[in-house]
């Protein structure tokens, strides 16, 4: 796939080496000094840096400021859009914006339900979904228009990605479909949801090779550590579209309470060596929920360490 955007996560994800993103949660308050630590954390093991977006429905920092202060680093980030709260004029404003700063990655997402956040009374807007808001930012960048037809003098020069769930319902025959609809909408890179059914994933992955699809998009696998046993439970019982198989689940159990954490670093080292080595996975999004400091750890145990340069 030839490189279209001055992006450098494109640039190492065409270049064919195995590419590594994570992500990080806005503060709920105006500390940009949060952002900045967080970063520093993980900025020497990761290509660039997903911000996430009002994550679960709830306030947060916004993610545009967010990926400002870490263009301003010196870094590459991600900004996350969710079409929860925004309707097609702020979204392509909102890309406008970006752009405007040299923010030269998107990941576009549908979003929560506010139902699940703490203002579950607010209206959501929904104007667009995830793979609508995916053709609008190609609209934009390829054809250089807005949704209304206006001519944009400059446009948004942005590496265009979506998240997928090969584990959610009915089966992976239709995710898989649904993977294909992403791409043919605009989608160049996808992030996966977390990976603990490595034989599902298989499967789902397995049809997207078959179909070409890994020809034509860059998958990156999902992973998330689990830092204890009542983690794991919570994810397998209370997360819409998780998969966490009874394996993993006894195997923490016959691991002290102190030992979880280390046993769950363990747990995802294996999971990414084993994964790395798949066809069709171009890398991971190492997703460290407010445990950013372990990325290090886990970029290391796979023997993804040191980071290319574009």
């Amino acid at each position: 796939m030839s490189v279209k955007t001055p992006s450098t996560l494109e640039k190492i994800l065409a270049s064919g080496q195995q590419t590594v993103t994570s992500e990080i949660g806005p503060p709920r308050s105006t500390d940009g000094a949060e952002i900045e630590h967080k970063a520093n954390l993980i900025k020497d093991y990761v290509d660039a840096i997903n911000v996430t977006d009002n994550q679960t429905s709830v306030v947060r920092l916004c993610s545009l400021a967010a990926c400002i202060r870490l263009k301003q680093m010196g870094l590459e980030p991600v900004m996350q859009m969710t079409t929860r709260d925004r309707n097609r004029i702020a979204i392509q404003s909102d890309i406008l914006g970006a752009a405007s700063f040299g923010i030269n990655n998107i990941l576009c997402l549908t979003g929560d339900h506010q139902i699940f956040g703490d203002h579950a009374a607010s209206a959501n807007v929904f104007d667009l979904d995830s793979v609508q808001l995916l053709e609008t930012v190609r609209l934009m960048r390829d054809e250089g228009k807005l949704m209304s037809g206006f001519d944009l003098p400059s446009r948004p020069n942005m590496f265009v990605g979506a998240a997928e769930n090969p584990f959610a319902g009915p089966n992976v025959l239709v995710r898989a479909m649904r993977l294909a609809k992403k791409i043919k909408a605009g989608a160049e890179f996808i992030q996966t949801q977390c990976i603990y059914n490595i034989p599902k994933f298989k499967e789902w992955l397995k049809i997207a090779v078959d179909r070409g699809l890994t020809q034509k998009v860059h998958i990156l696998a999902g992973i998330t550590p689990f830092k204890s046993l009542g983690m794991a439970r919570y994810m397998k019982s209370r997360v819409p579209g998780m998969d966490v198989p009874d394996n993993l689940i006894e195997r923490l159990k016959g691991v002290p309470k102190e030992k979880q954490a280390e046993e769950g670093i363990r747990l995802a080292i294996e999971m990414m060596q084993e994964l790395k080595g798949l066809n069709g996975v171009k890398g991971f999004h190492i997703m460290a929920i407010e445990w950013e400091e372990k990325v290090p750890e886990l970029v290391k145990g796979a023997g993804l360490y040191p980071r290319p340069t574009a």
